[in-house]
């Protein structure tokens, strides 16, 4: 006699998901998450994450090179000491990535507006703010780093989803399940 664990119960969750499937298909389905406060949002895919992030790191390379441009005429020029140069050359590599993100507080830099992505925060799916200066940097500064942890995490079997504070957001799909009545 083989007896079979009862079924649990349906979640929300579980509801909307087989609805989404209908209306969006398997894959978007399957990325259906919840902010930290309940509200219910895709998750942007994994290749328009990156995708995004190339962007983002293109972006951060043409203002850095732009501005080390600017910093090398002028030392050319005489302009700025030996001593400066090598100061203001760190300054416009780290603060790059702080100035793109200071003009994207709202979550849509450059990547995520091409890409139909938002980077929102995890807990209640409200706006990055200022902290987008620190996820940028984050993003296009310490990637070498963050390269190196993730593949070591994948080789180790060790990881995660990501940053615990934000998340990327597939706009179109989430605003389709708005509008179909799905989510509230």
């Amino acid at each position: 006699m083989t007896t079979h664990a009862p079924a649990r119960p349906k979640t929300r969750l579980d509801f909307v998901r087989e609805h989404a499937e209908q209306l969006l298909g398997p894959r978007a389905a399957k990325r259906l998450a919840m902010f930290g406060d309940g509200t219910l949002y895709i998750r942007a895919g994994e290749g328009m994450r990156f995708l995004a992030w190339l962007i983002d790191l293109i972006m951060y390379a043409v203002i850095a090179v732009l501005g080390l441009v600017a910093v090398s005429v002028a030392y050319s020029t005489g302009k700025i000491s030996a001593g400066l140069l090598a100061g203001l050359m760190a300054a416009v590599v780290v603060g790059a990535p702080v100035l793109y993100g200071l003009f994207f507080g709202g979550g849509r830099a450059l990547g995520g507006v091409l890409t139909g992505t938002h980077l929102m925060r995890n807990a209640d799916g409200g706006r990055v703010g200022y902290r987008a200066c620190w996820a940028m940097t984050v993003r296009l500064l310490l990637v070498p780093l963050l390269f190196v942890a993730v593949v070591t995490a994948a080789s180790t079997g060790v990881g995660g989803s990501g940053s615990a504070v934000r998340v990327c957001v597939d706009r179109e799909a989430t605003r389709r399940l708005h509008a179909a009545g799905i989510l509230r």
